[in-house]
């Protein structure tokens, strides 16, 4: 079998990017260039529970005083974040007046 220079490269590529011998890339690239679009067999995938409740030093009763905190930090960026824009746009129209002065 002849390999052409660019799939001898690719496949030397894969065997120094996998670590694995000649053998093992070209049989691995042929076996997955032959069951392309193939379905392959796969185990059903399955969800397992795992322990519920929330974390240690969460306290459940507090739960919406905590959003309320998240929401009045977010409101507080907000108005933050449009003072600033409101006073650079202050800025630039005082000073595009002094230029016309």
């Amino acid at each position: 079998m002849t390999l052409d220079a660019d799939v001898l490269r690719l496949l030397q590529d894969e065997m120094h990017r996998t670590r694995s011998s000649f053998k093992q890339s070209l049989n691995q690239a042929v076996r997955r260039a032959l069951t392309v679009g193939q379905p392959r067999k796969s185990e059903a995938f399955v969800l397992r529970p795992g322990p519920r409740g929330l974390r240690p030093g969460i306290d459940d009763t507090r739960l919406g005083q905590f959003a309320d905190q998240l929401e009045d930090k977010a409101l507080v960026e907000r108005m933050r974040r449009a003072e600033a824009a409101a006073a650079a746009i202050q800025e630039r129209a005082t000073k595009k007046r002094r230029g016309r002065s």
